[in-house]
């Protein structure tokens, strides 16, 4: 008596073959009427990406300009500061030569190499007096 009983499978309700056709037509008939809608969805939301895509660079144009006028106005400034620093390198090497030693302290004061000598140039004629160094 209190054995287990098998269980019973549940049985479903054989539909027939027209009832399941309908149901075809009507999925198919869902999916159709749901294609150009989904189509629209589609192309509304692609047609708005690009526009935030065009808007985005049309204001990034301006910015880009900007830029690149920058950009020019560094790269004049650096090629005069090359040249610059080029005239520095060569006057820096030339005053740290010691052959130049004399000539450079000739050129920025008013002293004399005591070695060299001055020589006076008398006009017989005007009486004028040149000195040539």
């Amino acid at each position: 008596m209190n054995a287990i009983q098998p269980s019973r499978p549940h049985l479903e309700p054989v539909e027939s073959p027209k009832v399941v056709r309908q149901k075809v037509r009507q999925l198919q008939t869902r999916q159709t009427d749901a294609l150009p809608l989904e189509t629209t969805v589609k192309l509304a939301v692609n047609v708005f990406i690009s526009g935030v895509a065009v808007s985005s660079l049309v204001h990034l144009l301006p910015y880009h300009q900007s830029i690149q006028t920058k950009l020019q106005e560094i790269r004049f400034e650096v090629k005069e500061t090359e040249q610059r620093v080029n005239r520095l390198q060569s006057e820096y090497k030339r005053t740290s030569d010691p052959q130049q030693a004399k000539n450079i302290i000739r050129e920025q004061s008013h002293l004399v190499d005591p070695a060299r000598r001055q020589i006076i140039l008398l006009d017989k004629d005007d009486k004028k007096v040149q000195e040539i160094d």
